[in-house]
């Protein structure tokens, strides 16, 4: 039996299934991920500092104008769609068979497919609001804002709901990733390198035997999987999700 025909005899016959997903997920969608080839932390910003730096809560106190800017032309991509992993991952849930899909991406995509439990580890670009009042704002208006984005009720920073570097991620979005990872009998783990921590050692947390890893590329996880299958993640996904 190859890798493939295993993966769908273990999706057929499993209804306890969670999705740890990365930025490779959304490649396929468009999207540069972070630390690929291609990937945008290879390259210097315009701005003379490296963009781990501008996504820093240091640099976004003090250079906020610089850190929007840098947003408005590396991270938003508001027409991306989903691909067939995000198709077949909603899929999934809708049979009853995938309980959750814990990210680490930042893109909204797995919702726009139709998936509706989206545990998301670093936020999303999608929900921004205002660091005085807390008024919620939509991505939109912090796109279309020619510099820094302002609240309309108070003339407070709008920012996204995303984590930074040097910020914590949100405590009950964790308590509840480890929650469903713990409690699976099948962890898929996909588009990731696997270096990103503390988001990448909540996979440690899983018990069962039915661990999968799609991915390109080497992990930390690779000699702990239960089956490895290194091609792109949509590929698979098309072949095992009718």
């Amino acid at each position: 039996m190859d890798s493939i025909e295993k993966l769908k005899e273990w999706i057929d016959g499993s209804n306890n299934i969670v999705f740890f997903g990365g930025a490779g997920v959304s490649t396929e969608s468009g999207i540069p991920d972070f630390r690929g080839e291609n990937g945008i932390y290879k390259t210097m910003s315009e701005y003379g500092v490296r963009p781990e730096t501008i996504l820093s809560h240091t640099f976004f106190e003090s250079n906020k104008e610089i850190f929007f800017d840098y947003c408005r032309k590396n991270l938003f991509y508001p027409d991306a769609n989903p691909n067939a992993a995000h198709i077949a991952l909603a899929k999934l849930e809708q049979m009853g068979k995938l309980k959750a899909v814990v990210t680490q991406n930042i893109d909204n995509l797995h919702q726009k497919a139709g998936s509706k439990n989206v545990l998301e580890l670093h936020g999303t670009l999608y929900k921004n609001y205002c660091i005085n009042c807390g008024k919620k704002f939509p991505l939109d208006f912090v796109q279309k804002c020619d510099k820094i984005p302002l609240c309309d009720k108070c003339g407070g920073v709008v920012r996204p709901d995303v984590v930074l570097y040097e910020e914590g991620l949100n405590e009950e979005v964790v308590e509840k990733a480890l929650k469903y990872i713990s409690e699976a009998d099948m962890l898929i783990i996909g588009g990731t390198s696997l270096n990103v921590y503390p988001a990448a050692g909540l996979v440690n947390y899983y018990r069962g035997n039915k661990l999968v890893l799609i991915n390109k590329s080497v992990t930390p996880m690779d000699s702990k999987a239960d089956l490895k299958i290194s091609m792109n993640i949509g590929s698979v996904f098309e072949k095992v999700v009718k």
